[in-house]
């Protein structure tokens, strides 16, 4: 007997017009997320023979079911994972069945890894909370079904796990349904179905289970089969960031990108949202042919009746419905970093294939995931959420969140690790004051540089405290002044007198302290002045920050490099030996850390040397440099 013939034609035909569904799984540690993954697996036949003896050996030595299969080892592939019997990293797996095809995320349910929900939790469409039936709702369960939905998804499976192990109780299921409501009601969610399952033996996983007749629900599976999800996108205004700009040759130019929302056909009207030139699309290719047709989720590269200018990061929409553009905007905010979110302090923002610099200008509150309470703060810890207004080096288009998770998604980044340190999803737009304007001047820069004959600049003056900054600093200003140069001094505790009178010594204060120096810099430079500002300015994000106001023509960092023994042993003001009985706080050196310049232009070293000898040194430098005749 011959076997049946496959028409692998229509077979791949088939799959290709299959519905597709993103999920994930999360919930406590120890819920059962992993094993609910491996028997979805199991069940649905998408394991090769070799996976099963894989399986069955690791279970022998990994397992927690005695001679049963442990599930769980099919996604817990990290040895660590394996050992501890916990997730930590996001697994991401496929699966399909006669209906619709799956990615599922299996993510960590510790506090500590957060983070790497949140990265499952934004590419889905649909989690599947699982609860412990003996534990009940947990603080973890709250958190992972806050954290599903503020980043966009509106379709929740409840899967009460370990049901087994309660007897099948339809009480407690009851109990842990309606306090799990009582929470979720306010999240909302679109669809939120409460499953009554025991993944590690199946029951209502893949088909209903006999030994729960009080519970007439869809198995999870068929849930899963038949969920519409799809609709929401497809629906909503055009949107496709531009990815690349493809020219191969003369004669073609198109713009590559994802289709992030909605639909287009050639014909159509659309608008380069941040310039708002507008033109036509004539063509929509692919690898495969033209289209007459392309909606949301393609790849496509789009071809335009007029030569616009287009780079990538734009965004292009419909003429009639675009997004919003602007240099600030209110979002939430994920933080996903070790080191403390600081406001003011300079980051990346990526969105889409767009990046910007940016920074929190305000943080309006912390989010309490468990009572929804905002709660006041300065900084976000890791795993914390807030809510603050973000404030951009340049336009850009974005969509609100809730209408679009692609073009209203962003995440921050390090600039000098080049780590993701944060998760937004962007609120609203804030608009500047319409009759707020540059006004143009007669008098510039170099016209007052020119009478004072100086090159204006900024010599950023940074070291420990005791390090002698305010001393050279002082010196070089006396030299230049007795020289007929226009100099202006900023030192840190003078200014913390008036300017900064408001400001304390926590990392967020520093980073304003240092922030509203900087552009009191750049205004004595716009004066045509030397300004000469001494102050410990620990962080080097933020002198990093100071330089690119001004440009670095015209900064000039000069590290005052002494050892913190050698000013433990001056201490002037007595200040470390306050520090060290704990009578200051966040005292730099002793509770707060210094971050040493990298790439100074001036590293005076103190030790051994006088301090007249310290300011010659940097003013040989200015003359050198043409700064001063």
């Amino acid at each position: 007997m011959t076997a049946p013939q496959i028409d692998l034609k229509a077979y791949l035909a088939e799959q290709e017009n299959k519905s597709f569904l993103r999920f994930l799984t999360c919930g406590s540690v120890d819920d059962g997320k992993s094993t609910l993954i491996g028997r979805l697996l199991y069940d649905s036949k998408m394991l090769f023979e070799d996976h099963l003896s894989a399986l069955e050996k690791d279970s022998k030595k990994f397992g927690t079911d005695g001679d049963n299969i442990d599930f769980a080892l099919l996604v817990d592939g990290l040895e660590a994972e394996r050992e501890q019997g916990i997730t930590i990293d996001v697994a991401y797996r496929f699966f399909a069945t006669d209906k619709r095809k799956f990615i599922v995320a299996d993510t960590p349910g510790h506090e500590q890894y957060t983070r790497n929900m949140a990265t499952g939790a934004s590419n889905s469409d649909l989690a599947v909370v699982l609860i412990d039936a003996r534990k009940g709702v947990l603080t973890q369960s709250k958190r992972h079904s806050y954290i599903a939905s503020l980043l966009g998804i509106r379709h929740v499976v409840l899967a009460v796990n370990k049901i087994d192990l309660v007897g099948f109780s339809e009480e407690i299921f009851d109990d842990i349904v309606k306090d799990y409501l009582s929470f979720a009601q306010q999240l909302g969610f679109k669809t939120l179905l409460s499953i009554p399952i025991s993944a590690r033996y199946g029951d209502n996983v893949i088909a209903r289970s006999p030994r729960m007749p009080w519970y007439d629900g869809p198995a999870l599976l068929d849930h899963l089969n038949t969920v519409d999800v799809d609709t929401a996108v497809a629906g909503k205004p055009f949107r496709m960031p531009v990815q690349w700009v493809n020219r191969p040759n003369l004669d073609f130019r198109g713009f590559s990108g994802t289709i992030s929302a909605g639909h287009v056909k050639p014909g159509d009207a659309v608008v380069v949202a941040a310039s708002g030139r507008t033109t036509k699309v004539t063509r929509i290719v692919t690898m495969d042919g033209e289209l007459d047709d392309a909606v949301a989720g393609e790849a496509v590269t789009i071809c335009l009746a007029d030569e616009v200018d287009i780079s990538r990061g734009d965004v292009l929409a419909p003429a009639s419905a675009r997004p919003e553009v602007s240099d600030q905007f209110s979002a939430h905010i994920l933080w996903m970093a070790e080191e403390e979110m600081l406001p003011g302090r300079q980051y990346l923002l990526k969105v889409g294939a767009k990046t910007v610099p940016a920074t929190v200008t305000e943080l309006k509150h912390k989010d309490d995931v468990n009572t929804f309470e905002h709660l006041a703060g300065k900084t976000l810890a890791l795993n914390e959420v807030g809510y603050g207004n973000v404030s951009l080096s340049m336009p850009i288009a974005f969509d609100p969140y809730a209408e679009n998770r692609d073009t209203g998604g962003f995440i921050l980044i390090d600039r000098f690790t080049n780590g993701t340190v944060a998760a937004g999803m962007i609120d609203f737009g804030l608009r500047r004051a319409t009759n707020v304007h540059w006004q143009a001047l007669d008098v510039n820069k170099n016209a007052r540089a020119g009478l004072k004959t100086q090159k204006p600049a900024v010599l950023w003056f940074t070291g420990l405290s005791g390090s002698g900054k305010s001393t050279i600093a002082n010196l070089v200003e006396k030299a230049l002044f007795a020289d007929g140069r226009h100099t202006y001094i900023l030192d840190g505790d003078n200014v913390r007198h008036g300017l900064n009178r408001d400001l304390g010594f926590t990392d967020a204060d520093r980073v304003e302290n240092i922030r509203r120096v900087g552009e009191t810099s750049k205004l004595f430079v716009d004066a045509g002045l030397i300004v000469l500002v001494s102050f410990i300015s620990p962080f080097r994000s933020e002198r990093r920050m100071a330089r690119e106001l001004v440009g670095a023509a015209e900064f000039i960092e000069i590290f005052v490099d002494t050892p913190i023994e050698v000013c433990m042993q001056r201490d002037p003001k007595g200040l470390y030996e306050k520090a060290r009985a704990g009578e200051i706080k966040n005292f730099t050196g002793i509770s707060s850390p210094y971050e040493e310049p990298e790439h100074a232009e001036i590293t005076v070293k103190t030790q051994g040397r006088t301090a007249d000898a310290c300011a010659a040194e940097i003013v040989a430098y200015l003359r050198g440099q043409g700064f001063v005749p």
